[in-house]
C-alpha cells in the first residue's frame, strides 16, 4: 500500500511541475532563454526568510497555480532572493550576480520588488507587493510591457 501511495504520489508532483514554470536563478540563463522564446522576464527581488511582504507575495500570487500557469506561456521568471539566516545562504557566485542585479535593477534595496524587464534585460517597469488577485497583479505586470 505504501508503495502504491509514493507511486501515485510522485506521478503528481512531476504532473504539476510539468504546468508549472520553474523560477530560475542564473540571470544570463534567463536573457538566453528569453531571447529565444521572445518573453519578457519577471525578476523578482526577495528576501526569503526575512521579508514578510516578500513571502505574502509569494504565497498570495507567484507561487499560486493561475499566476505560474500564465507566466510558463508568457514571462521567464527568474529569482534574486537574499537569505540572512546562516542555513539558507546561496552560493558565493550566486550571492555576486544578485548583488549585481541588485545594483542594476534595485537601486533603492527595496523588498520585495518584481521588476519587468524585455528580453534583452532592459528594464520596462516595476511593482512591488500589492494585495490584490493574482489575475490583477498580472494585469499590472502586462500594462509596463504594453
Amino acid at each position: 500500500m505504501r508503495k502504491i501511495i509514493s507511486i501515485i504520489t510522485l506521478m503528481l508532483m512531476s504532473m504539476s511541475s510539468l504546468t508549472a514554470q520553474e523560477w530560475l536563478t542564473n540571470f544570463n540563463e534567463a536573457k538566453d532563454i528569453a531571447s529565444n522564446t521572445n518573453k519578457n522576464i519577471v525578476l523578482v527581488f526577495a528576501g526569503s526568510d526575512w521579508c514578510a511582504p516578500c513571502i505574502k507575495l509569494e504565497r498570495q500570487i507567484l507561487n499560486t497555480e493561475k499566476f505560474l500557469k500564465y507566466a510558463k506561456e508568457n514571462y521567464i521568471l527568474v529569482k534574486a532572493d537574499f537569505p540572512r539566516k546562516r542555513k539558507n545562504q546561496l552560493p558565493e557566485n550566486l550571492q555576486e550576480q544578485n548583488k549585481q542585479l541588485a545594483e542594476a535593477y534595485n537601486k533603492s534595496g527595496g523588498f520585495p520588488l518584481v521588476v519587468m524587464l524585455d528580453k534583452e534585460g532592459k528594464k520596462l517597469g516595476e511593482i512591488g507587493y500589492k494585495k490584490v488577485t493574482p489575475d490583477a497583479y498580472i494585469e499590472i505586470l502586462n500594462k509596463m510591457i504594453r
